[in-house]
């Protein structure tokens, strides 16, 4: 079975990010892939710094999170645009999960690994601008981002009252294509 595990690039209650990679997620599941969701606010990181890395060490809650992320075969990530750009959440996690470890060879948390990036905005253009710098600093780390991704605009009027689907049938049609590359082309590598 396919592992993939979901995390966003927004801890914002009610995030248009975080029902985007629900609706996902579940499209996912929905193909057989067993799906995790880890959510990067619960990890409560400090801002990536080397000295912290050294003394007191990395907070536990960096090895459990690399580990996690070196058990799945793939990621949907699901990030909001900030300035154009990643989000500060998002940018910190991805680099506390690149530093070193005893044991681990560099870089293992993404190696190997494919993704399919989605974005959600209320804006028109949902995100799209951010998801190019996601893709960059992904790619740059051994992970295949795969071509296909997503960008909800509109967001605040995309989703469906079921919460399980989006409005437009062209959009949902696009995300269950997205998640459908993701949970094929990591499958191809089992």
């Amino acid at each position: 079975m396919v592992r993939i595990l979901a995390f966003a690039g927004s801890s914002r209650t009610g995030s248009y990010n975080q029902r985007l990679l629900q609706v996902a997620s579940q499209q996912a599941r929905t193909l057989g892939a067993e799906v995790n969701h880890l959510d990067l606010r619960d990890l409560n990181l400090p801002i990536m710094d080397q000295d912290l890395e050294l003394d007191p060490g990395p907070p536990k809650a960096v090895a459990e999170a690399r580990h996690l992320m070196i058990e799945h075969d793939g990621f949907l990530v699901a990030c909001p645009e900030y300035n154009g750009s990643i989000t500060p959440l998002l940018k910190n996690f991805l680099d506390w999960m690149t530093r070193p470890e005893a044991g681990v060879p560099p870089l293992a948390a993404f190696q190997g690994k494919t993704a399919t990036l989605l974005a959600a905005s209320a804006g028109g253009l949902g995100g799209i601008r951010g998801l190019a710098h996601v893709r960059d600093i992904l790619s740059g780390i051994g992970t295949l981002v795969l071509p296909m991704q997503v960008a909800v605009g509109g967001a605040d009027q995309a989703f469906h009252e079921d919460g399980q689907n989006l409005q437009n049938p062209r959009t949902q049609t696009m995300l269950a294509a997205a998640v459908q590359q993701l949970v094929d082309w990591t499958g191809r590598g089992r």
